[in-house]
C-alpha cells in the first residue's frame, strides 16, 4: 500500500485538510497522514475555520491532531507532499543522508499555474485552499492509482 505524508507549517490547516481529502478520495488504496515542520501546535486539533470549511465539503478533520515531522517519516512514507516551497526546503533539511523518498510540492501534480497552496491561517481563504487541495488530490490519484 502506498503511504503519503502531507506537510505544511503547523499541521492545523493545509496538511490536515490534504490528509482528509486524499484519504476520502483514495479510500483504502492509499494510507495518508499529515505533519508540520513546526512544533507550535503539536497535539492540537486543526484550526476551527479549517474544520468548518472542510465539513461543508464532506471532509471530517475533527479527530486529527497536529504532529511534527521527524526524520523517521522518510523511512515510513513513499511520498511526502509539501504545501509550499519553504516546507519543501525544511523537509529536505530533515532528510536522512541516504534517504531517497520523493519530497514534492502538492501542486506539482496539477496543470495549474499555482505552485503552492497558500496558508489560509494567514490569508483567511479556506475555500481557495480546499479548491487547490482537491484539484491536486485528483491529479495525484490519477498518477498513482
Amino acid at each position: 500500500m502506498m503511504r503519503i505524508l502531507c506537510v505544511c507549517l503547523g499541521n492545523i490547516c493545509r496538511s490536515p485538510t490534504a490528509e482528509a481529502v486524499l484519504r476520502f478520495k483514495a479510500g483504502a488504496e492509499i494510507s495518508v497522514d499529515s505533519a508540520g515542520t513546526g512544533n507550535w501546535h503539536v497535539g492540537k486539533p486543526p484550526y476551527g475555520p479549517a474544520i468548518e470549511a472542510a465539513a461543508l465539503r464532506g471532509y471530517d478533520l475533527r479527530n486529527l491532531r497536529a504532529r511534527q515531522v521527524k526524520p523517521g517519516d522518510f523511512e515510513v512514507f513513499d511520498l511526502i507532499l509539501a504545501m509550499d516551497a519553504q516546507n519543501q526546503i525544511d523537509l529536505e533539511a530533515l532528510r536522512p543522508s541516504v534517504n531517497e523518498t520523493p519530497v514534492r510540492l502538492m501542486m506539482e501534480f496539477t496543470s495549474s499555474q499555482q505552485s503552492e497552496v497558500p496558508d489560509p491561517y494567514f490569508t483567511g481563504d479556506f475555500e481557495e485552499a480546499l479548491d487547490l487541495i482537491e484539484a491536486a488530490s485528483d491529479a495525484i490519484l490519477e498518477c498513482l492509482i
